[in-house]
């Protein structure tokens, strides 16, 4: 059975919360083998949307992206299930928070992956609604020193420095999310990291310190901007970051510690949810049946709800071809049980 809709126009149907002609989806991916040229990333990418056709797609660039301008240094894997390994962190001591400088949009590595957007969307077309991945300003701050702990450590220890430093790339990354936008992005994809959660700060820490820099990122991607906020580890915030401006809402719903898919329907209002796939679990454990089983419940759970299936976070390369397109082909249902 062929589309009534194309993929743009199913997520806007969806985000209304009226009825599409199926369930929506998307998983997304890391190909490590091919990210040590955005290019490679982009075409693989790019492969990956024409093999499975997911309804929009996160652009899963190197996670390292946003802070090797600043001088996190990386050995690039060449196994396509292995990650980078970094071989050097820009800050090593206090001193280093103050070489943390406000980076022009033209940075070689920023500016690879501006490249890489522009072409994805000519490769992909009008129809397919595109996400970049962007980090959270304190979580970026965090991958600089590269261990959580040590982070936290330094921000107690000295906190005009550290918060100096979050400042400067605030003021980049707004700068960066507006050409994120030009280069052909429908808006962004917000992860807060392992920062958003209670293992890293109580709730009302991240809302006065964190959630500032949040916000002017996300409005830096404009009014019309098409935003998912992704609310990352166990024991989040999604609850109280629920109310970012972002029209999807992404975590991990499988995991016990977080709130679970039916429960967020009561406070998400009028945004929609996107997750239920347990990509740890069934996903990549079970069968293209089990797949198909498992998914069947959560479309009596979601129907007439504001739902795309979705992974907890970035899906495991391991996960079978037959399991991800189980995911696809059980899409398809009749529209009166929506």
């Amino acid at each position: 059975m062929s589309d009534k809709y194309s993929p743009r126009e199913r997520i806007e149907i969806i985000i209304k919360g009226e009825k599409p002609d199926r369930f929506a989806a998307s998983l997304w991916r890391h190909f490590f083998h091919l990210e040590s040229s955005a290019e490679k990333m982009a075409e693989a990418m790019i492969e990956y949307q024409k093999r499975y056709n997911w309804d929009f797609m996160k652009i899963n660039p190197r996670a390292s992206f946003h802070t090797e301008d600043w001088g996190n240094q990386f050995e690039w894997s060449s196994d396509e299930y292995s990650k980078h390994k970094h071989t050097r962190y820009a800050v090593n001591n206090p001193e280093d928070w103050d070489k943390i400088d406000v980076l022009p949009t033209t940075a070689p590595v920023l500016d690879g992956h501006l490249k890489a957007i522009n072409l994805i969307r000519k490769k992909c077309g009008p129809d397919l609604p595109l996400l970049m991945t962007v980090f959270n300003p304190v979580g970026i701050a965090r991958r600089l020193v590269g261990n959580r702990d040590r982070f936290l450590k330094q921000l107690k220890t000295y906190p005009e420095k550290v918060s100096g430093a979050i400042e400067r790339i605030t003021k980049t990354f707004e700068s960066y999310v507006a050409e994120i936008r030009n280069a052909g992005a429908d808006g962004i994809f917000f992860a807060t990291l392992d920062i958003a959660c209670a293992e890293a700060m109580p709730c009302e820490q991240y809302n006065s310190f964190c959630r500032p820099y949040d916000l002017r990122i996300l409005k830096a991607a404009g009014d019309d901007a098409l935003n998912l906020l992704h609310v990352c580890a166990g024991n989040n915030y999604l609850k109280e970051l629920s109310d970012y401006p972002a029209r999807l809402v992404n975590w991990n719903s499988c995991d016990p510690t977080n709130i679970n898919l039916e429960d967020s329907f009561g406070f998400l209002g009028g945004k929609t949810a996107v997750g239920g796939l347990d990509d740890t679990g069934w996903l990549l454990h079970g069968s293209p049946a089990e797949v198909k089983r498992e998914m069947d419940k959560i479309k009596e759970r979601t129907a007439g709800k504001r739902f795309i299936f979705g992974p907890g976070c970035t899906i495991d390369a391991r996960i079978p071809h037959e399991n991800i397109m189980a995911v696809r082909e059980n899409l398809e249902v009749k529209l009166n049980s929506l």
